[in-house]
């Protein structure tokens, strides 16, 4: 743990994946163009909580989904990139424009799809429910599901190694 910890302190940007860690992986399909997914709020309210640190928050996504785009428009996560079936130019998009290494980006993926990119940064994050195939690029591995809480738990703790935690729930707690 003492690892993360360390390589947590040098984030600023973390980078989400959304089916499978945002929400829990299964896509509902109806008649008339209904999708539906679901979202947990403890992941968004963490992913507000990160950035009022300091901490930007992106997403990088294969699917082009308008209720994906409502929730990040909701969460005012301004780096949104849909349609991204390869990853690594969005990710390179990304780390240039904020002027970042990639010991300074953490990715959470959870699928082959994320591995070009979760090779590449500098802290590598699967959520626990990842395919075993998965893991063995991640530097560390939630307790929680994706969907189900995964992402909150990544924020808390980049919050706590970098020190930054209480003050950024003391708001909430004030009150």
């Amino acid at each position: 743990m003492s690892d993360f910890i360390e390589r947590a302190k040098k984030i600023r940007l973390v980078i989400f994946d959304v089916d499978g860690v945002l929400t829990n992986g299964t896509l509902g399909y109806g008649s008339n163009d209904f999708e539906y997914r679901e979202f947990n709020v403890h992941d968004g309210l963490g992913m507000n909580l990160l950035r009022t640190t300091g901490i930007e928050i992106a997403v990088i996504t294969a699917k082009k989904s308008e209720i994906v785009a409502r929730r990040m428009h909701y969460l005012q996560v301004t780096h949104f990139h849909q349609g991204n079936i390869d990853k690594l130019p969005a990710y390179e998009e990304l780390k240039n424009k904020l002027h970042l290494t990639d010991e300074q980006i953490a990715y959470v993926g959870d699928d082959l799809p994320d591995v070009p990119v979760l090779r590449r940064v500098g802290l590598a994050i699967t959520v626990a429910d990842a395919p075993s195939s998965i893991k063995q690029f991640c530097s560390m591995v939630t307790k929680a599901k994706g969907g189900r809480g995964a992402a909150r738990e990544v924020c808390d703790l980049i919050m706590e190694a970098q020190g930054t935690y209480q003050g950024a729930i003391n708001k909430y707690l004030e009150q």
